[in-house]
């Protein structure tokens, strides 16, 4: 797995953000038994830079605190089989580094700090949560209805207590 990092802001808490966000990421993409080796572009912003990509992406006129723009498209979540049956379907493959480009996550640093502030968890807790929640999104889960919601919310915070990241 590549992730490719930016932050865009000077936002530098007491953990890493990129070796954070790697761990998180790779372990789901383990854990979902991903058959490619991905790339993924994280981007730290602000309220006001991810109030400007929801805009004029989602037509959603207010900053939230995280956003994600998968590549793959899912008829099931994490249901790779389709792309192995028909490599050519992989819209989105790097020849040079033989990777799959599985999507962008925007995070807002502003949401960070004042979700964990809010929940009462650390910051380090409140970023991998949103690590976790957005690439579970680009592999095809999504939360529209209560059953997927029950999904991605057991998936979390499973994931995120096997990795010792939990509520403090």
């Amino acid at each position: 797995m590549l992730l490719i990092y930016e932050n865009e802001t000077e936002y530098a808490p007491e953990f890493d953000l990129q070796k954070t966000a790697e761990k998180v990421i790779f372990y789901i993409l383990e854990k979902e038994d991903c058959p490619f080796e991905v790339e993924v572009n994280l981007t730290i912003t602000d309220n006001e830079g991810i109030h400007s990509v929801n805009r004029e992406f989602r037509e959603v006129d207010a900053p939230t605190d995280v956003l994600s723009f998968p590549v793959l498209e899912f008829e099931s979540p994490a249901d790779f089989m389709p792309y192995l049956d028909d490599p050519d379907s992989v819209t989105d493959y790097d020849y040079d580094t033989e990777m799959v480009m599985l999507g962008d996550i925007l995070i807002s640093k502003d949401r960070v700090i004042s979700q964990a502030e809010e929940y009462g968890h650390s910051e380090k807790r409140e970023f991998a949560f949103l690590v976790a929640h957005s690439t579970l999104h680009l592999l095809g889960y999504d939360h529209m209805t209560e059953d997927e919601a029950k999904v991605m919310e057991d998936k979390q915070k499973a994931y995120l207590d096997e990795l010792g990241i939990t509520r403090d």
